[in-house]
């Protein structure tokens, strides 16, 4: 409980490293390692995958076991979490809607999603990162948090690792449907019970039974078996309808609808940002709480 209030508090404090941040570094590794081992089969993706995440786990269990391993094992899940770099993209944009330049709050927002944003209005902005700062308080936050309790470092490592893994291999086109598969089954798999834990949590921290109706309705019509239940919860909690049309890699996509209410204006991204705070905090509560009656 110490390690994770500790390195929580440091991401708060420090946020992400603004030079050298390891995850930007493996990024331009699996690029490296894309170059020459990319094939269009399956086979390819699973020996890539396991090239570039052995080798760290390894490492982290070994680091884990020296007498100072405990400062490693703070340093990792702080550099794991983007609690706060997720408030500062998602602020970004909303002090470019507030202040009316919207071309500015589309570049802001390009920063956090995958989707064609020169198309998106007021609106579609808002939208748009409100369900990026639902989905990736699972990614960013909770489920860092969630591996670290059950697995420590090497469990944090692993699966921040598969997640940029599955951010840069993870999409269903032409290139990486076959040589992704295994990065984005790893990463469905490993956030299995973190975005559960996480869609609870959005329950817990606003309107209780609307959000667990929408995610028992909604969340597994979504395409992604996580995020589904991860925003259909947090749409409902806060009372706001999220999905409809989008725009990927010039391809429009109906997704379903997420949530109940009104569409999201300006004020709902500030609205999901105080949403995972307070769900932060009911994690913290819980982990206390365990930590005490443990002894």
């Amino acid at each position: 409980m110490l390690f994770v209030f500790t390195a929580v508090i440091l991401d708060r404090l420090l946020g992400e490293p603004c030079r050298f941040h390891p995850l930007v570094g493996f990024g331009r590794l699996v690029q490296m390692l894309e170059q020459r081992l990319y094939s269009d089969s399956q086979l390819a993706g699973f020996m890539a995958l396991l090239i570039l995440l052995v080798p760290f786990v390894l490492l982290s269990v070994l680091a884990s076991a020296l007498s100072w391993g405990g400062v490693i094992d703070v340093l990792l899940l702080y550099l794991a979490i983007g609690w706060n770099s997720l408030g500062s993209h998602a602020r970004q944009v909303e002090r470019a809607l507030v202040t009316g330049d919207l071309e500015a709050a589309r570049q802001r927002l390009g920063l956090m999603v995958s989707r064609d944003i020169a198309v998106l209005d007021r609106r579609g902005v808002a939208a748009a990162a409100l369900e990026s700062v639902l989905e990736n308080g699972n990614d960013a936050v909770f489920g860092a948090i969630f591996w670290f309790v059950v697995a420590g470092a090497p469990g944090v490592l692993l699966y921040r690792l598969t997640n940029t893994l599955d951010a840069m291999w993870g999409y269903r086109n032409e290139r990486y449907y076959r040589f992704g598969w295994a990065a984005a089954r790893l990463d469905d798999l490993l956030n299995f019970i973190p975005a559960r834990l996480t869609a609870l949590s959005y329950a817990l921290a606003g309107r209780f039974l609307l959000a667990l109706r929408c995610w028992r309705e909604q969340g597994g019509a979504w395409e992604s078996p996580n995020a589904g239940p991860v925003m259909a919860a947090g749409a409902g909690s806060l009372g706001i309808l999220l999905g409809g049309t989008a725009r990927y890699h010039g391809i429009e996509r109906q997704r379903p609808a997420l949530g109940e209410g009104c569409e999201p204006d300006v004020n709902g991204i500030m609205r999901g940002l105080r949403l995972v705070n307070r769900a932060l905090l009911i994690w913290l509560l819980v982990l206390f709480a365990g930590a005490w009656f443990a002894g």
